[in-house]
């Protein structure tokens, strides 16, 4: 199984480059984690932001892997503790697909990946930066995967 963070942004400040690939590196072998980087809509004056936010959206579809399961993170989503999402990585794993994370840019996530999405997870009930969100989620898919191998990272 392989994990996917398909997110809108291609330019993210340095620190969260280093986080998230620091998270991504540590993930065991069989369940590797790749980036995916979906080009933003130009913002300015005069932009349609309905429209942006719709044209990331198509391209971030475009990019899902065949037969991968989705998850697009949404603050309306699911809650999961850390041992609910290992229970779900355990559940992925059963049924044999790759798991692909959708994550919207600066205006948010288009309405037609909510829709393809499998499920929804909400990482918190705050309003999370788009790019904090890529660190976020590859330290929970490591300590979540460090929970069932029984590596002493996560701590109850």
């Amino acid at each position: 199984m392989r994990f996917y963070l398909i997110a809108v942004g291609e330019r993210v400040p340095q620190w969260v480059a280093a986080g998230y690939e620091e998270f991504a590196r540590r993930l065991p072998a069989n369940t590797p984690l790749r980036l995916i980087e979906v080009a933003a809509s130009k913002r300015g004056k005069g932009v349609d932001l309905r429209r942006a936010v719709a044209d990331e959206g198509e391209r971030t579809l475009s990019q899902i892997p065949r037969g991968a399961h989705v998850i697009a993170l949404d603050e309306h989503g699911l809650s999961w503790s850390t041992s609910g999402l290992a229970g779900q990585i355990e559940q992925w794993r059963h049924l044999g697909s790759d798991v692909a994370f959708l994550i919207g840019g600066p205006d948010g996530l288009a309405a037609v990946c909510r829709e393809r999405a499998d499920r929804l997870w909400s990482l918190s009930a705050l309003t999370l930066p788009h790019a904090l969100v890529r660190v976020l989620v590859a330290e929970q898919l490591y300590r979540a995967t460090s929970l069932i191998a029984g590596h002493p990272y996560h701590r109850e």
